[in-house]
């Protein structure tokens, strides 16, 4: 965030900036569900909703999951949260004592160890090996478990790798929990943004899975703060008393503008839009290892690349440091992402500028080596 911050400032100050570091593409909210938030604003939507969100908006996502991937989720096991991250504080509060244990990976999302600790809790880390493709094995699960592991925190597709899990690995991994005894939480939000296979939801595999999902990175409603966490029934009391607690609600304005997000013309739009990703996905990977920069995995899906560096630096942080000041393209190092997997030699990638912003950043990555 740092680095963000100084992006932030030298846009401010006139410099023309790519921004290839935050994972928030450049697309606006799709049409319909702009409409559909105006018009609730103007029929006087402004109250408060249930904590759990509006009943018509959990039969929406029950039905999104029927029509897209055949599966069977009742709406009253839908929870609709303050973005995914609301979601994750619910169900780590639900599962997690002080002292107890869940297994996050390293490299991973950063925020979820945060959320972990915040309801005092140890996040342990799953260390995945390049040489793997960064792929998790449940012979890792199965070794890392103790006594203390209450849930191991997965994501298909992930950040920062872009990998993407098949239905077998997810399969495999939520048998090593369930014989545990334990909880298996898979985050989803990058769902609809897969390229090389269609999209498809743990539950297909695992029904017992607690899944976290978003209106933010496929539906294009970052600034919205939307999610949804699917949870078995005997669980949604406990989350709905805590939600009322914790948030009281969900933002009543985004919820009637999300109804909207399964819409025929918003679908085709985002179809449209996950094209454009994978065009983008097909430039980076066409041209990246020329420069030194050597993608690692099988970055399938959401709209990352993670890179390895080690051939230009073992220092990334301050790489993408100079790189900001002298070439104006933000990246972010790997040190966000864990610690226990050299992350001095990583770089992630967000691809979320159009092509021709793409092809700009990486003529200033050329000359900024060349003067390196």
């Amino acid at each position: 965030m740092s680095l963000v911050a100084r992006a932030q400032a030298l846009a401010a100050a006139g410099h023309d900036v790519i921004h290839l570091g935050v994972g928030e593409p450049d697309f606006p909210t799709p049409a319909p569900v702009i409409e559909a938030g105006q018009r609730a604003l103007a029929d006087g939507q402004t109250r408060y909703t249930p904590a759990a969100g509006m009943a018509s908006l959990r039969e929406a996502i029950a039905g999104f999951y029927a029509s897209r991937f055949g599966v069977h989720v009742p709406a009253e096991c839908v929870v609709v949260t303050p973005g995914a991250s609301g979601a994750l504080q619910l169900l780590l509060a639900s599962l997690v004592d002080p002292g107890d244990e869940v297994l996050v990976t390293d490299p991973g999302y950063p925020c979820n160890r945060h959320f972990v600790e915040l309801v005092n809790g140890v996040p342990r880390p799953l260390l995945l090996d390049p040489a793997n493709g960064w792929a998790l094995t449940p012979e890792q699960i199965a070794a890392a478990w103790n006594s203390r592991t209450r849930a191991a925190l997965l994501a298909s597709p992930d950040n920062p790798t872009g990998n993407v899990m098949t239905p077998s690995q997810v399969g495999a991994l939520a048998d090593v929990v369930r014989e545990r005894g334990g909880a298996l939480i898979m985050d989803e939000i990058y769902q609809g943004l897969v390229y090389d296979a269609p999209a498809f939801t743990a539950l297909s595999v695992a029904p017992d899975t607690l899944v976290i999902n978003s209106f933010s990175k496929y539906f294009g409603m970052t600034g919205w703060r939307l999610g949804w966490l699917v949870a078995p029934r005997s669980r949604v009391p406990d989350l709905e008393r805590m939600a009322q607690n914790f948030f009281l609600a969900p933002s009543t304005l985004a919820q009637h503008a999300a109804l909207a997000a399964f819409s025929p013309d918003t679908l085709a739009e985002l179809e449209r839009r996950r094209q454009q990703l994978a065009e983008r996905r097909a430039l980076l990977l066409s041209r990246l290892p020329a420069l030194g920069l050597h993608v690692v995995g099988e970055p399938a899906g959401a709209f990352y690349l993670y890179l390895d560096a080690s051939a230009l630096t073992d220092d990334s942080f301050g790489f993408c440091e100079r790189l900001l000041e002298q070439a104006h393209v933000a990246l972010t190092p790997g040190v966000d992402f864990g610690s226990g997997h050299n992350p001095a030699q990583y770089l992630r990638v967000a691809y979320t500028c159009d092509l021709a912003r793409l092809d700009e950043a990486l003529t200033r990555i050329v000359g900024f080596l060349e003067r390196a």
